[in-house]
């Protein structure tokens, strides 16, 4: 991930996290790339000093409650926290690597097949949250980031407790982002389930299939009259036909209408199936694919090969000898073809011994050595019989 230096009015430290850099900001606060006392990054972030005052305060307060809350292995892990401190701050698991939006915008659609195995992965994590009484209520490409060992979920900002009548909202204020946002979401329907979020993800998987919403609009009042309106479809253009029938679903104008999370799952996975490859294939192929800069080719993976002994070449099989010469015992009773065509003999690179070195008396040899001597004479005899033709 992208950082960026301090800036001189920057903190150097914050609840005992070093700050390195800055990763990104938003319209409330600044996050930082930080690192704890014993060596571990983390996200560190801060709300603006321009904008702390009681209510900020209090929504900051809610996120560190919900963060405490919620867990999974797709979740950024809550690691710290401070709502009273002069400048608030959470720290979050660093994850290394870009958000969904900005992949896309540098790299292009993702294909169908991994663009199913990260709506596999994400229903699965959502459906985590909302077993733990959550709903998320602003998932979008930039709240997806793309780490190393798979896709997380951040920004829990806006998240809220289901069913719950509690809210830091105005009445009529609607929170969100308008082109991953529900209908009902936008209408200000209340209370929200958790249909809000199977619509944000089918709205996220588009993007990330064709790089569009499926509700675009000059201004943000324009992408509100286009959500609620019943009679105003999304747009699917460019959408692998293999993955329309499930995003309709998904984005269906009637809560009702949609699937459950566990639905999606399931038919991520007929997707993934149905192109010959297992869920846990396509998860690697997906972090592979999103981990590099580089064109990944997403084919099923080929069955592993046979596993073969290592071969060794005539070459090794010279230099054990050198190492280690045979012993001066009766020759062998190794039978050696004859080629047809002789080979150019390869030259020793050390100097012969002197004849009387060779005439002297071996010293005796005990049955190991013996035994040595015949194993590398049967190389040298297999080896040889390999290089030449016969």
């Amino acid at each position: 991930m992208h950082t960026t230096p301090l800036s001189p009015e920057d903190p150097a430290e914050l609840g005992g996290f070093e700050l390195l850099g800055r990763i990104g900001h938003g319209g409330m606060g600044q996050v930082f790339l930080g690192e704890s006392q014993g060596g571990e990054p983390a996200a560190v972030k801060v709300i603006k000093p321009t904008v702390v005052d009681s209510e900020s305060r209090q929504r900051f307060a809610q996120e560190i409650e919900i963060l405490k809350t919620v867990w999974g292995p797709r979740i950024a892990a809550f690691l710290g926290a401070d709502a009273e401190a002069e400048q608030p701050w959470l720290a979050t698991e660093y994850v290394d690597g870009p958000d969904l939006g900005k992949h896309v915008a540098t790299h292009g659609p993702l294909p169908s097949l991994l663009v199913a195995s990260l709506g596999a992965t994400l229903a699965e994590a959502l459906a985590s949250v909302h077993t733990q009484g959550l709903l998320h209520r602003d998932l979008k490409p930039a709240n997806i980031l793309l780490g190393p060992n798979g896709p997380k979920v951040i920004d829990f900002g806006l998240a809220v407790f289901a069913e719950s009548n509690v809210s830091l909202t105005a009445p009529n204020q609607v929170v969100g982002t308008p082109v991953c946002m529900a209908p009902e979401q936008a209408a200000g329907v209340k209370p929200l389930t958790g249909a809000v979020d199977v619509y944000a993800l089918g709205a996220l998987l588009l993007f990330a299939a064709t790089e569009h919403y499926p509700y675009q609009g000059a201004t943000p009042f324009v992408v509100f009259h286009q959500t609620t309106d019943p009679n105003t479809l999304p747009d699917l253009n460019g959408l692998p036909a293999e993955l329309t029938p499930l995003l309709t679903a998904m984005l269906a104008q009637d809560p009702k209408d949609r699937p459950a999370l566990s639905e999606v799952v399931s038919r991520c996975r007929a997707v993934i199936e149905a192109q010959g490859m297992k869920i846990a294939q396509a998860r690697r192929k997906l972090t592979a694919y999103t981990a590099s800069t580089a064109p990944q080719n997403v084919a099923p993976e080929p069955l592993p090969a046979p596993t073969v002994p290592p071969t060794v070449t005539f070459a090794d099989l010279r230099t054990i000898a050198a190492v280690e010469p045979a012993p001066q015992l009766p020759e062998p009773t190794v039978e050696w073809p004859t080629p047809t065509t002789q080979e150019p003999q390869p030259q020793s690179q050390a100097a012969p011994p002197a004849p009387s070195a060779r005439r002297r008396a071996p010293a005796p040899r005990t049955l190991r050595h013996s035994a040595q001597a015949r194993r590398t004479a049967e190389q040298l005899r297999k080896a040889y019989a390999a290089k030449t033709p016969f």
